[in-house]
């Protein structure tokens, strides 16, 4: 018999909340960020859920190929673009998006025997310094790209690096409206933080990622609690085994909890291999039976402890929410000092996944 713990993928959660992102964003066109196999929700389990999107954006070429082999035929944006010469024969073959950031892409495109024109997304460094030109040579790049016969429909693309903050897209917003003078083009700007947030980044595209699956892009849940947003994953286990402490006690690996009196804990059959945080301290937020208490002690491998002192009723196979519809996956986050974003990218292999 296998373990119980279990992660649940909600498929009409992922439907409902690309209908919240379509009335946030009414005049947009929307890429579905798939990237990380679906922020770790596998991507053969979600994309027909999101199938009324306008298009998927992803890394990944081979995430991109299986998309296309299971029957996507809208549009596929590679977000970081392509990293080979030899890459533009997939793109060619699959009739995908690329973004273009460098200039030794532009050359890749010029040379490249293309049986016909791709589609390219132009990116702009907004200010995050990651990938990108700077707003000074945006201009020439998109000359270069626009007289290529390779190169179909142009967009100009940017990211942001500070748009869960009111602020955050006053001066990004004005060094992109620099590079963009004097073209006429599409743009895609907004990530989910934007899409929820920003209406004056929305313009032709949106392009979110997190809200799809339910958790905040400030890594704040109450941030997103009136948005109607569902999460997407729930990761379950249940009580395999209990002990009595006496007070002074210690629990787990290097004793780092000591019970303050006599408790009662339980043993949950999940851990670090299953993708729950390491370094998730005492007082992480856990579900037992419906009941709110908290992990106590280190996690171990396998293993996390729990206190059972706010549900005297719960034994051998209680059920346990590590996080989901009642504990926020963000809560988990932000006891852990991380983001949801790593959490759910990081459920691991070992851990079955059912799709309801």
């Amino acid at each position: 018999m296998s373990r119980p713990i279990v992660a649940t993928v909600n498929q009409q959660a992922l439907r409902h909340n690309l209908a919240i992102v379509r009335q946030a964003a009414p005049e947009s066109r929307v890429w579905s960020v798939v990237k990380a196999n679906a922020y770790g929700h596998g991507i053969t389990r979600v994309w027909q859920s999101l199938a009324e999107t306008d298009g998927f954006a992803l890394l990944n070429l081979e995430e991109a190929i299986l998309l296309r082999e299971q029957g996507w035929k809208k549009p596929i944006l590679l977000l970081e673009g392509f990293f080979h010469e030899s890459d533009l024969v997939l793109i060619d073959q699959y009739r995908l998006t690329t973004s273009v950031h460098s200039n030794w892409q532009i050359q890749a495109l010029a040379k490249a025997p293309l049986s016909a024109p791709v589609d390219v997304y132009l990116k702009v460094n907004s200010g995050m310094n990651r990938l990108g030109f700077r707003p000074e040579h945006v201009s020439n790049a998109w000359h270069k790209l626009r007289s290529l016969k390779n190169v179909g429909d142009m967009t100009l693309m940017a990211h942001f690096a500070d748009a869960e903050n009111p602020e955050g897209l006053i001066e990004p917003l004005q060094r992109i409206d620099r590079a963009a003078e004097g073209l006429d083009c599409p743009r895609s700007f907004a990530n989910s933080a934007c899409t929820l947030w920003h209406p004056e980044a929305h313009y032709n595209w949106v392009r979110p990622g997190i809200v799809l699956y339910g958790a905040s892009p400030s890594g704040n849940w109450q941030d997103i609690a009136s948005s109607g947003l569902q999460p997407v994953m729930t990761l379950t286990s249940e009580i395999i085994g209990m002990q009595q402490l006496n007070a002074g006690d210690g629990v787990g690996y290097g004793y780092r909890y000591h019970a303050p009196q006599a408790q009662r804990i339980g043993v949950v059959a999940c851990g670090y291999a299953d993708g729950y945080p390491r370094h998730a301290p005492s007082g992480t937020p856990v579900m037992v039976d419906g009941t709110l208490t908290q992990v106590v002690g280190a996690v171990s491998m396998d293993m996390i402890t729990v206190d059972l002192t706010p549900c005297p009723q719960a034994g051998i196979g209680s059920r346990v929410e590590l996080w989901g519809e009642q504990v926020k996956i963000d809560q988990v986050a932000k006891a852990a000092g991380t983001v949801g974003y790593e959490l759910m990218c990081a459920l691991a292999p070992r851990v079955p996944v059912k799709v309801i």
